[in-house]
């Protein structure tokens, strides 16, 4: 076992981090908030101020781990206040970071589980590297998963769907980004290679996005936003926050009374 909260029950969140803890500065959350990450200079991530206390009650509580496809060097831009996380996943959990360092064993695991993936990456990578919508560099990253940005996304994703075998890898887009991910590198493979180091009493996930599906599926319990089951058609239970509530805020508070229940 890594890391232990003596003499209680042990706890993990696993949470995404964009649209689940934080918020991009296009979205305008019309409450107090707080910056909590710069690119350039400039202002582009924040939480809100209700976001920020309840993070600081949890981190005294259970055991946080941020679960993202950011890379690491993204991951690091930002500070939530709340002082640094011990564990974080990143590169869709193909990457561990321990104290702000990558595992290498870790890594090598993940590297190693790709393979059986790779020339189904390699096919991805060619034909985004000739297709006109493409509109950013063709990205492998960490040579774990395939990344770029185009227009007609959607399109672009059904095209490269019926091009390569999907049995061994997922395609993903959200907005103007494109994912070409190894199906075993996944935020729920994750997940489960974290709880056999950890032995977790309970495990939580929230996120908000098709790259959570996974995750939200393998936790104990699973937090999305409203409407996330009708959305992308799960079949096992989710608890949804309610309409009209911001989801950073709803899910944290639901981990403090999951907490405060123990008792």
């Amino acid at each position: 076992m890594l890391y232990h909260f003596w003499g209680e029950t042990m706890i993990i969140l696993h949470a995404d981090l964009d649209n689940t803890i934080i918020y991009s500065y296009k979205h305008d959350m019309k409450m107090p908030k707080r910056c909590v990450e710069w690119y350039h200079g400039r202002e582009i991530s924040y939480v809100t101020e209700k976001t920020f206390e309840y993070l600081k009650r949890l981190t005294e509580k259970m055991l946080i781990v941020p679960t993202s496809t950011r890379t690491a060097e993204q991951y690091k831009r930002i500070d939530l206040g709340v002082g640094a996380f011990p564990y974080a996943l990143v590169c869709n959990g193909g990457i561990l970071l321990k104290n702000g360092v990558s595992d290498d064993q870790w890594y090598r695991d993940s590297v190693e589980m790709v393979q059986e993936s790779i020339v189904e990456l390699q096919k991805s990578m060619k034909s985004l590297r000739d297709d006109p919508r493409r509109i950013f560099e063709l990205r492998f990253i960490e040579d774990l998963f395939v990344f770029t940005k185009c227009n007609e996304p959607e399109k672009v994703v059904d095209d490269l769907i019926k091009k390569l075998d999907i049995t061994k890898v997922n395609v993903f887009h959200n907005g103007a980004k494109v994912y070409v991910v190894p199906r075993k590198l996944s935020k729920g493979m994750a997940i489960r290679r974290f709880k056999n180091d950890m032995n977790p009493d309970l495990v939580i996930a929230a996120g908000d996005s098709e790259f959570d599906i996974s995750m939200l599926k393998e936790a104990d319990i699973g937090l999305a936003p409203h409407g996330f089951a009708e959305q992308y058609h799960i079949d096992f239970e989710v608890r949804e926050a309610g309409e009209k509530t911001l989801f950073s805020e709803s899910f944290l508070r639901t981990c403090l009374e999951i907490k405060e229940a123990e008792k």
